[in-house]
């Protein structure tokens, strides 16, 4: 067993969400508009929006946006205008339930991918709030959804390194930004009916209180780059996905996560939660399936993927915030699946 000397905790958790709110059945109506002149069967692809597991998300610009044509570079001013919005409001959020100002932090990690920004947003926060001069910054671009388990687990390794120090670990995605008018694939009808937005932040360091990370680990597979990504167009990111995505996971998942529990003395028997990014429906379905699990066991998911949608990086923080709020402690694995194509895996305990 690891000596819990020096293990990361996760002091604090919050989250954030912007105002407007999209109803599922508002969206469909509005995808039926967009797409009707595009596909011949296209009132077999409606079904997509009821399937989704999603009745609203959030959105930082109006449902009316989304009907008139956008150059990339409103977008992206968007995306740094709201990104940098919503990650003060999880900051401010997070530092007050851990009882620290600004100026306590000594690392910021942050996460995301639905949009470019040099100076980075980490940079940009810095600017607006009271940090010291001598923070350190790690912004990460790339991981996609699976960025909220894997920059967590940067975070944690920052803290280990540095026992004592605290680590602002943030994450934002504005994937309803990333929608591009002109582009009429059904790959860009189905991002249609599952994304939303959303921020988060935590605080993590090697003393206080809160959960520990105990372990954590990726598993990439081969010749698996085009699954999920981006494709950089002349008018922005292309959303790129598989329709096979579900049958990877219920094929491939449990052996990669069974192997990363295994390196750590555990097996599936002795994990008391799963907590999945709920990437789809049909992807928690596959979850559900290949590690024999009964359908409400992974209910935080679902619950969350049905009020807020896919947020990428950032809906596996949402999950776990409502685990931590309404379960008791135990052994917990958060899991997401990202571009790679690759599952990120982080063992948390209490």
């Amino acid at each position: 067993m690891k000596s819990q000397l020096h293990l990361p905790r996760i002091n604090a958790l919050s989250t954030a969400s912007p105002h407007h709110t999209l109803r599922q059945s508002d969206v469909a109506c509005a995808g039926r508009a967009l797409f009707r002149d595009e596909f011949r069967d296209l009132e077999r692809l409606m079904p997509v929006y009821a399937h989704a597991g999603i009745e609203q998300r959030q959105s930082c610009v109006p449902l009316d946006w989304f009907l008139e044509d956008h150059s990339f570079s409103e977008r992206n001013a968007l995306y740094i205008e709201h990104g940098l919005s919503l990650l003060a409001d999880a900051t401010d959020t997070c530092l007050e339930s851990a009882g620290i100002t600004c100026d306590e932090i000594d690392s910021i990690v942050l996460v995301s991918t639905s949009g470019l920004a040099t100076p980075s947003l980490d940079a940009r926060l810095m600017a607006e709030r009271p940090f010291r001069r001598d923070v350190e910054r790690l912004p990460v671009f790339g991981l996609g959804c699976v960025g909220g388990v894997l920059g967590l687990a940067r975070a944690g390794a920052m803290a280990t390194a540095r026992p004592g120090s605290r680590v602002l670990f943030l994450c934002v995605e504005l994937c309803g930004l990333t929608f591009r008018h002109h582009d009429r694939s059904k790959s860009n009808f189905v991002a249609t009916a599952l994304f939303g937005d959303g921020a988060a932040a935590a605080i993590v360091s090697t003393e206080g209180d809160g959960p520990m990370i105990t372990a954590s680990g990726e598993h990439t597979w081969p010749d698996s780059l085009d699954i999920m990504g981006w494709s950089v167009e002349d008018d922005g990111l292309g959303v790129v996905f598989s329709r096979d995505i579900p049958n990877l996971v219920r094929n491939e998942m449990r052996q990669a996560l069974e192997h990363f529990l295994r390196r750590h003395d555990h097996t599936l028997d002795t994990i008391d939660a799963f907590l999945f990014h709920p990437g789809g429906a049909k992807v928690l379905g596959a979850l559900e399936e290949c590690l024999a699990l009964p359908r409400d066991a992974l209910s935080h998911a679902r619950e969350t993927l049905k009020s807020h949608g896919n947020m990428s990086a950032a809906t596996v923080l949402f999950v776990l915030e409502r685990a931590l709020a309404m379960d008791p402690p135990g052994t917990r694995v958060l899991s997401s699946l990202g571009p790679g194509f690759t599952a990120g895996f982080l063992m948390l305990e209490g």
